[in-house]
Protein backbone atom coordinates (compact mmCIF):
# COMPACT_ATOMS: atom_id res chain seq x y z
CA UNK A 1 0.00 0.00 0.00
CA UNK A 2 3.13 2.52 0.29
CA UNK A 3 5.86 1.95 -1.66
CA UNK A 4 9.33 4.60 -1.25
CA UNK A 5 12.28 4.23 -3.62
CA UNK A 6 16.03 5.65 -2.56
CA UNK A 7 17.06 7.25 -5.15
CA UNK A 8 21.11 6.99 -3.84
CA UNK A 9 20.69 3.09 -3.43
CA UNK A 10 17.68 2.39 -5.86
CA UNK A 11 16.03 -0.17 -2.91
CA UNK A 12 12.42 0.20 -2.93
CA UNK A 13 10.82 -0.03 0.39
CA UNK A 14 7.25 -1.36 0.84
CA UNK A 15 4.35 -2.00 3.43
CA UNK A 16 2.13 -3.96 2.91
CA UNK A 17 -1.60 -4.25 3.44
CA UNK A 18 -1.46 -7.84 5.70
CA UNK A 19 1.67 -7.08 7.57
CA UNK A 20 2.13 -10.87 9.02
CA UNK A 21 5.97 -10.97 7.68
CA UNK A 22 8.20 -9.72 5.87
CA UNK A 23 10.80 -10.42 2.64
CA UNK A 24 13.59 -9.23 0.86
CA UNK A 25 13.48 -9.55 -2.95
CA UNK A 26 17.20 -9.05 -4.26
CA UNK A 27 17.86 -8.55 -8.13
CA UNK A 28 19.84 -11.36 -9.20
CA UNK A 29 18.47 -13.81 -6.49
CA UNK A 30 16.26 -15.72 -9.12
CA UNK A 31 16.63 -14.49 -12.80
CA UNK A 32 19.64 -13.07 -14.61
CA UNK A 33 20.80 -9.55 -14.34
CA UNK A 34 23.28 -7.81 -16.19
CA UNK A 35 23.73 -5.29 -13.05
CA UNK A 36 27.02 -5.84 -11.34
CA UNK A 37 25.89 -5.75 -7.91
CA UNK A 38 23.30 -8.10 -8.57
CA UNK A 39 22.92 -11.27 -6.18
CA UNK A 40 23.83 -13.61 -8.39
CA UNK A 41 27.26 -11.82 -8.99
CA UNK A 42 28.26 -12.01 -5.42
CA UNK A 43 30.73 -14.33 -4.25
CA UNK A 44 29.20 -17.32 -2.36
CA UNK A 45 30.78 -16.85 0.40
CA UNK A 46 29.04 -13.25 0.38
CA UNK A 47 25.47 -14.76 -1.08
CA UNK A 48 25.67 -17.57 2.24
CA UNK A 49 25.89 -14.55 4.87
CA UNK A 50 22.61 -12.98 3.29
CA UNK A 51 21.04 -15.30 2.62
CA UNK A 52 21.52 -17.02 6.79
CA UNK A 53 20.79 -13.53 7.97
CA UNK A 54 17.45 -13.05 8.14
CA UNK A 55 16.81 -15.84 10.06
CA UNK A 56 20.11 -15.25 11.94
CA UNK A 57 18.34 -12.17 13.16
CA UNK A 58 14.79 -13.87 14.35
CA UNK A 59 17.19 -15.83 16.69
CA UNK A 60 19.40 -12.91 17.49
CA UNK A 61 15.89 -10.52 18.53
CA UNK A 62 14.70 -13.65 20.25
CA UNK A 63 17.46 -13.86 22.52
CA UNK A 64 17.04 -9.93 22.82
CA UNK A 65 13.46 -10.00 23.80
CA UNK A 66 14.22 -12.83 26.22
CA UNK A 67 16.49 -10.97 27.85
CA UNK A 68 14.53 -8.00 28.42
CA UNK A 69 11.96 -10.53 30.28
CA UNK A 70 14.24 -12.40 32.27
CA UNK A 71 15.25 -8.30 33.71
CA UNK A 72 11.36 -7.71 34.15
CA UNK A 73 10.76 -10.68 36.69
CA UNK A 74 10.35 -10.60 39.83
CA UNK A 75 11.66 -14.13 40.37
CA UNK A 76 14.14 -16.03 38.39
CA UNK A 77 13.87 -19.38 39.86
CA UNK A 78 17.41 -21.61 40.30
CA UNK A 79 17.91 -25.26 39.56
CA UNK A 80 17.79 -25.79 43.73
CA UNK A 81 15.13 -27.87 45.34
CA UNK A 82 13.34 -26.30 47.62
CA UNK A 83 10.02 -27.94 49.08
CA UNK A 84 8.06 -30.92 47.34
CA UNK A 85 4.56 -30.79 46.59
CA UNK A 86 2.00 -32.64 48.59
CA UNK A 87 -0.66 -34.72 47.36
CA UNK A 88 -4.45 -34.16 48.68
CA UNK A 89 -4.91 -37.84 48.24
CA UNK A 90 -2.23 -38.68 50.52
CA UNK A 91 -0.17 -39.77 47.38
CA UNK A 92 4.14 -40.29 48.06
CA UNK A 93 5.72 -37.49 46.26
CA UNK A 94 7.65 -39.31 43.36
CA UNK A 95 10.58 -37.26 43.35
CA UNK A 96 11.20 -37.57 47.29
CA UNK A 97 10.39 -41.18 47.42
CA UNK A 98 12.87 -41.79 44.60
CA UNK A 99 15.87 -40.01 47.18
CA UNK A 100 15.52 -36.38 45.98
CA UNK A 101 16.57 -34.37 48.96
CA UNK A 102 15.90 -30.48 49.88
CA UNK A 103 18.76 -28.41 49.11
CA UNK A 104 19.49 -30.52 46.49
CA UNK A 105 20.85 -28.42 43.33
CA UNK A 106 20.32 -30.69 39.96
CA UNK A 107 22.97 -30.26 37.12
CA UNK A 108 22.07 -33.49 35.19
CA UNK A 109 18.59 -35.19 33.50
CA UNK A 110 19.62 -38.19 31.46
CA UNK A 111 23.46 -36.77 30.74
CA UNK A 112 22.18 -33.39 29.69
CA UNK A 113 23.42 -30.29 32.07
CA UNK A 114 20.98 -28.14 33.60
CA UNK A 115 21.79 -24.82 35.17
CA UNK A 116 18.42 -23.02 35.48
CA UNK A 117 14.74 -24.23 36.28
CA UNK A 118 13.39 -23.89 33.11
CA UNK A 119 15.86 -26.37 31.32
CA UNK A 120 15.10 -28.78 34.74
CA UNK A 121 11.04 -28.89 33.97
CA UNK A 122 11.54 -29.16 30.25
CA UNK A 123 13.89 -32.08 30.13
CA UNK A 124 11.43 -33.64 32.81
CA UNK A 125 8.66 -32.85 30.58
CA UNK A 126 9.68 -34.44 27.51
CA UNK A 127 11.88 -37.30 28.78
CA UNK A 128 10.56 -38.07 32.32
CA UNK A 129 7.26 -40.27 31.05
CA UNK A 130 9.90 -42.84 31.55
CA UNK A 131 12.47 -43.08 34.40
CA UNK A 132 15.21 -40.50 34.48
CA UNK A 133 18.52 -40.74 35.88
CA UNK A 134 19.05 -37.24 37.69
CA UNK A 135 22.70 -35.88 38.97
CA UNK A 136 22.82 -33.60 41.96
CA UNK A 137 25.46 -31.76 44.10
CA UNK A 138 24.53 -32.03 47.61
CA UNK A 139 26.54 -31.07 50.33
CA UNK A 140 29.50 -30.17 47.43
CA UNK A 141 29.23 -34.14 46.62
CA UNK A 142 28.12 -35.15 43.29
CA UNK A 143 25.43 -37.61 43.12
CA UNK A 144 23.53 -39.81 40.20
CA UNK A 145 20.21 -40.94 41.56
CA UNK A 146 18.74 -43.83 38.95
CA UNK A 147 15.72 -44.43 37.50
CA UNK A 148 13.76 -41.48 39.10
CA UNK A 149 10.13 -41.51 38.31
CA UNK A 150 8.04 -38.21 38.15
CA UNK A 151 3.83 -38.42 37.51
CA UNK A 152 3.11 -37.83 34.05
CA UNK A 153 -0.13 -35.61 32.44
CA UNK A 154 -1.44 -36.20 29.28
CA UNK A 155 -2.64 -32.77 27.30
CA UNK A 156 -3.98 -33.31 23.72
CA UNK A 157 -3.47 -37.05 23.84
CA UNK A 158 0.20 -36.39 24.73
CA UNK A 159 1.83 -37.66 27.76
CA UNK A 160 4.49 -35.50 29.29
CA UNK A 161 6.51 -35.81 32.50
CA UNK A 162 5.61 -33.53 35.71
CA UNK A 163 8.22 -32.01 38.16
CA UNK A 164 6.75 -32.39 41.79
CA UNK A 165 8.89 -30.07 43.44
CA UNK A 166 9.24 -26.05 43.70
CA UNK A 167 12.98 -24.59 43.59
CA UNK A 168 14.46 -22.12 45.27
CA UNK A 169 14.60 -18.44 43.25
CA UNK A 170 18.39 -17.02 42.72
CA UNK A 171 19.53 -13.46 44.12
CA UNK A 172 18.64 -10.94 40.97
CA UNK A 173 22.25 -9.98 40.23
CA UNK A 174 23.63 -9.08 36.44
CA UNK A 175 25.41 -12.13 36.35
CA UNK A 176 22.60 -14.11 37.36
CA UNK A 177 20.35 -12.16 35.03
CA UNK A 178 21.95 -12.55 31.71
CA UNK A 179 22.39 -16.68 32.80
CA UNK A 180 19.15 -17.06 32.47
CA UNK A 181 18.34 -14.85 29.49
CA UNK A 182 21.32 -16.67 28.06
CA UNK A 183 19.87 -20.78 29.06
CA UNK A 184 16.40 -19.85 28.49
CA UNK A 185 17.26 -18.36 25.31
CA UNK A 186 19.15 -22.13 24.36
CA UNK A 187 16.55 -23.96 25.75
CA UNK A 188 13.95 -22.20 24.05
CA UNK A 189 15.73 -22.93 20.83
CA UNK A 190 16.56 -26.66 21.97
CA UNK A 191 12.70 -27.32 22.41
CA UNK A 192 11.86 -25.81 19.24
CA UNK A 193 14.54 -28.39 17.11
CA UNK A 194 13.71 -31.08 18.99
CA UNK A 195 9.94 -30.62 18.85
CA UNK A 196 10.38 -30.99 15.09
CA UNK A 197 12.26 -33.77 15.68
CA UNK A 198 9.38 -35.44 17.73
CA UNK A 199 6.81 -34.69 15.17
CA UNK A 200 8.73 -36.50 12.34
CA UNK A 201 8.90 -39.47 14.46
CA UNK A 202 5.29 -39.31 15.09
CA UNK A 203 5.56 -38.57 19.00
CA UNK A 204 3.32 -35.38 18.14
CA UNK A 205 0.76 -35.81 15.21
CA UNK A 206 -0.28 -32.70 12.70
CA UNK A 207 -3.03 -31.22 15.02
CA UNK A 208 0.19 -30.16 16.72
CA UNK A 209 0.86 -27.89 13.60
CA UNK A 210 -0.62 -24.11 13.60
CA UNK A 211 -0.83 -21.35 10.66
CA UNK A 212 -1.40 -17.75 11.01
CA UNK A 213 -5.09 -18.97 12.26
CA UNK A 214 -4.04 -20.91 14.92
CA UNK A 215 -1.09 -18.86 15.83
CA UNK A 216 -3.55 -15.87 16.47
CA UNK A 217 -5.49 -18.05 18.23
CA UNK A 218 -2.80 -18.78 20.76
CA UNK A 219 -1.69 -15.20 20.83
CA UNK A 220 -4.74 -13.88 21.85
CA UNK A 221 -4.94 -16.72 24.65
CA UNK A 222 -1.20 -15.77 25.77
CA UNK A 223 -2.91 -11.89 26.34
CA UNK A 224 -5.22 -12.65 28.33
CA UNK A 225 -2.68 -14.80 30.43
CA UNK A 226 -0.61 -11.77 31.10
CA UNK A 227 2.05 -9.87 29.33
CA UNK A 228 4.54 -12.10 30.08
CA UNK A 229 3.31 -15.03 28.63
CA UNK A 230 2.39 -12.79 25.15
CA UNK A 231 6.02 -11.86 24.90
CA UNK A 232 7.30 -15.36 25.74
CA UNK A 233 4.83 -16.49 22.66
CA UNK A 234 6.12 -13.70 20.66
CA UNK A 235 9.94 -14.93 21.48
CA UNK A 236 9.28 -18.69 20.84
CA UNK A 237 7.33 -17.39 17.30
CA UNK A 238 10.81 -15.19 16.61
CA UNK A 239 12.86 -18.19 17.20
CA UNK A 240 10.96 -20.77 15.80
CA UNK A 241 10.61 -18.77 12.29
CA UNK A 242 15.22 -18.33 12.74
CA UNK A 243 14.91 -22.59 13.13
CA UNK A 244 12.62 -23.09 10.34
CA UNK A 245 13.76 -21.07 7.96
CA UNK A 246 17.57 -22.66 8.37
CA UNK A 247 16.25 -26.18 7.72
CA UNK A 248 17.61 -27.42 4.25
CA UNK A 249 14.13 -27.43 2.60
CA UNK A 250 13.52 -26.58 -0.77
CA UNK A 251 12.08 -22.64 -0.91
CA UNK A 252 13.26 -21.86 2.23
CA UNK A 253 16.42 -19.76 3.32
CA UNK A 254 18.04 -23.15 4.19
CA UNK A 255 17.02 -24.99 1.10
CA UNK A 256 19.40 -21.91 -0.89
CA UNK A 257 22.10 -22.36 1.83
CA UNK A 258 22.42 -25.94 0.98
CA UNK A 259 22.88 -25.04 -3.07
CA UNK A 260 25.64 -22.66 -1.77
CA UNK A 261 27.30 -24.63 0.25
CA UNK A 262 27.12 -27.39 -2.54
CA UNK A 263 28.69 -24.81 -4.91
CA UNK A 264 31.03 -23.73 -2.04
CA UNK A 265 32.56 -27.26 -2.25
CA UNK A 266 32.14 -27.92 -6.02
CA UNK A 267 33.31 -24.46 -6.81
CA UNK A 268 31.11 -23.93 -9.40
CA UNK A 269 27.19 -23.29 -9.22
CA UNK A 270 24.22 -25.75 -9.80
CA UNK A 271 22.26 -24.95 -12.79
CA UNK A 272 20.15 -22.30 -12.11
CA UNK A 273 17.26 -23.92 -13.57
CA UNK A 274 17.42 -27.26 -11.92
CA UNK A 275 17.62 -24.91 -8.24
CA UNK A 276 14.80 -23.51 -9.63
CA UNK A 277 12.81 -26.47 -10.53
CA UNK A 278 13.77 -28.04 -7.06
CA UNK A 279 12.48 -24.31 -5.22
CA UNK A 280 9.49 -24.10 -7.18
CA UNK A 281 8.35 -27.64 -6.11
CA UNK A 282 9.05 -26.61 -2.70
CA UNK A 283 7.49 -23.62 -2.65
CA UNK A 284 4.08 -25.38 -4.16
CA UNK A 285 4.13 -28.16 -1.48
CA UNK A 286 4.69 -25.56 1.41
CA UNK A 287 1.37 -23.57 0.06
CA UNK A 288 -0.60 -27.17 0.14
CA UNK A 289 0.75 -27.69 3.84
CA UNK A 290 -0.17 -23.89 4.55
CA UNK A 291 -4.26 -24.44 2.95
CA UNK A 292 -3.81 -27.95 4.82
CA UNK A 293 -3.05 -26.18 8.38
CA UNK A 294 -5.06 -23.28 8.04
CA UNK A 295 -8.09 -25.60 7.23
CA UNK A 296 -7.37 -27.49 10.11
CA UNK A 297 -7.04 -24.70 12.57
CA UNK A 298 -10.43 -22.89 11.47
CA UNK A 299 -12.14 -26.44 12.28
CA UNK A 300 -10.32 -26.46 15.31
CA UNK A 301 -11.89 -23.00 16.14
CA UNK A 302 -15.82 -24.32 15.27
Amino acid sequence: ILTKVSGKTGIAYSLRLFPIGGFVSMEGEDEESDDENAFHRKPVWQRIIITAAGAFMNLVIGVLVMSLLVMTQDVLPSNVIGAFIEYEDGTPNYAQAAGLQIGDEIIEIEGTRVRIANEVVYEVMRRGIEPLDITVIRDGERITLENVLFPTIVDHGIRYGNVDFKVNPEAKTPAVILKHAVFRSTSTIKMIWESLYDLVRGRYGVESVSGPVGVTKALGEAAESGVGDLVYLAVVISMNLGVMNLLPLPALDGGRLFFQVVELIRRKPVRPELEGYVHFAGMVLLMILMVVVAVKDIFTLI
